[in-house]
């Protein structure tokens, strides 16, 4: 049985089928894609001729059965795309946020220039406007607490107040003040939702022998732990290094032809890039905290890499790492040795 994964129709299959013992290969589509463009295939016009299409396939390159993933992986990924999403939706009522405060109150990100803190959300949800902060004592705004034993404070409180009075917005009103609140409120509560996931997350990984053990690795924090657990279930799968740096898309896109001969090209356009772009923050937190990669990185500098270049090398070096602390099931350390990924 030949599945293609779109979307998330073909997991109850899958799970049904190898729960019978029926071996089901899942293919991206990209796959099948590529098999259509090999057999010159220029049209998919019926769900039934898809279907042959995907029986000709498995005939003809006879891919592997799929393995599922584990409970505890398959909540992973669930939790760490439930969290993306609502980073997301933080992003765009911060955004939301500061269009309205440019409108109502520009100079109170003068003094407060983090909109999605605790102190800016606790003082705008309170005195929404710029009319609002101005018609305010100092005493009662600087009694607002925003944590178990942070409030305002006086001297905030008397910087706010100032520019408030003598602002240049010109919009003010109650449909003003009805956005701010709600979107500091929104916030307020996607910001406690994110603490509640962070938890869960950590407390799966407890129990995730390789998510556990990939935290070990400086640089790599539980959310990046997870997510690699979760896009990648078992790095320890991949047959290389180099298979496992070409399915996130670490390949250089060099092309050599007759007298051209590049030294340096983007990245190739296919592979896992939302897992590239999420693992660049932990690759530079990683080159930073961890001697040996620090080592490695400051050597590909000194041969004249650029520095990004040389960051991706060692986010190559670092999935290799990875892989050997999955493959060994044991605690990463530098001396163990490890397949090259040049």
């Amino acid at each position: 049985m030949v599945l293609e994964a779109t979307g998330h129709y073909w997991k109850n299959l899958a799970a049904a089928l190898v729960a019978r013992g029926l071996p089901a290969a899942v293919l991206t589509p990209l796959q099948s894609a590529r098999f259509q463009q090999e057999a010159l295939v220029r049209t998919k016009a019926d769900a039934l001729e898809a279907a042959l299409e995907l029986a000709r396939l498995g005939q003809q390159k006879r891919p592997l059965p799929a393995t599922l993933p584990d409970h505890a992986t398959e909540q992973l990924r669930e939790l760490i795309r439930h969290r993306d999403r609502l980073v997301q939706d933080c992003g765009d009522r911060v955004r939301q946020l500061h269009r309205l405060l440019d409108l109502t109150f520009p100079e109170f990100k003068q003094h407060i220039a983090l909109l999605a803190t605790a102190l800016a959300l606790t003082i705008l949800k309170a005195c929404p406007t710029a009319a609002d902060i101005a018609s305010s004592t100092p005493r009662r705004l600087a009694k607002l607490r925003h944590g178990p034993r942070h409030v305002v404070g006086d001297e905030l409180a008397r910087r706010l107040i100032a520019p408030a009075k003598q602002t240049i917005a010109a919009q003010s009103g109650e449909v003003y003040r009805a956005r701010i609140r709600h979107a500091c409120e929104n916030l307020a509560l996607w910001r406690a939702r994110l603490l509640g996931i962070d938890a869960m997350i950590e407390k799966l990984l407890e129990d995730h022998q390789a998510g556990r053990l990939l935290t070990l690795i400086k640089g790599i924090g539980t959310t990046a732990a997870a997510r690699l657990v979760a896009e990648l279930d078992d790095p320890a799968r991949f047959r290389s290094p180099e298979a496992l740096a070409s399915y996130i898309g670490l390949v250089p896109a060099l092309k050599h032809s007759g007298k051209q001969a590049p030294k340096r090209a983007g990245l190739l356009p296919i592979g896992k890039a939302a897992l590239r772009r999420a693992l660049w923050i932990p690759t530079l937190h990683a080159v930073h905290a961890s001697p040996w990669l620090r080592a490695f990185y400051d050597s590909l500098r000194a041969r004249g890499k650029p520095g990004k270049v040389a960051l991706i090398v060692a986010l190559r070096k670092l999935m290799a790492a990875i892989r050997t602390v999955t493959k060994q099931r044991r605690a990463w350390s530098p001396s163990q040795p490890q397949e090259t990924t040049a």
